[in-house]
């Protein structure tokens, strides 16, 4: 089955050609990790490409740096900050993510003898995370265990569901989403053109 290219795209000759290249990085990358098309059709994921610019938008206390588009990492800095001003602490732990950093991540639940089927509901497959657009992160808070359902139940989640919308981020996966996602409070996309 062949992956969707963005209608953007369609009328320039060289994205439409990196795009194809993309293209075909991600079907190499789904075959070696044996996930098959019917799996990701059945699923309807949407389709991402991989950021081009990106900035540092965190760096958290051991020095590493999380990536974000420019337009996300604005939007980012000015919600932590209107948090901070209400007293709540929002930190990033995971941010842009590559296509090769998505393959690691599902071979590492592969070398667990997690079955793929289960696997796709804790993780996208490589081509289908939001993380690849620079837009997305995974936010926590101190005295939470990260990227952890619990989170839910924090100061920062409950300022987020009521301020989020402010900075143009969303819930990319709350309960019962139609992308058979577990639901990650953690998990927040800016949405562009709103």
């Amino acid at each position: 089955m062949p992956l969707p290219i963005p209608p953007a795209h369609a009328g320039n000759d060289k994205s439409a050609m990196l795009i194809h290249e993309y293209h075909n990085r991600i079907s190499l990358a789904l075959d070696a990790l044996g996930i098959p098309d019917e799996l990701i059709a059945r699923k309807r994921l949407p389709f991402y490409v991989e950021a081009s610019e990106l900035v540092i938008a965190e760096t958290d206390e051991s020095n590493r740096e999380y990536l974000l588009v420019p337009e996300a990492a604005q939007a980012w800095w000015a919600m932590k900050d209107a948090a901070k001003e209400d007293g709540v602490v929002l930190e990033v732990v995971s941010a842009f993510r590559s296509v090769e950093r998505q393959i690691e991540i599902i071979r590492a639940k592969l070398a667990r003898d997690m079955p793929i089927e289960t696997i796709l509901t804790l993780s996208a497959p490589p081509g289908y995370s939001e993380h690849h657009t620079g837009r997305a992160v995974d936010i926590n808070t101190p005295g939470c265990v990260a990227t952890e359902e619990p989170f839910e139940h924090t100061d920062a989640f409950r300022w987020l569901c009521s301020h989020a919308d402010r900075f143009s981020f969303t819930l990319s996966y709350p309960r019962g989403n139609d992308l058979g996602f577990i639901y990650e409070p953690w998990h927040w996309c800016y949405q562009t053109g709103r």
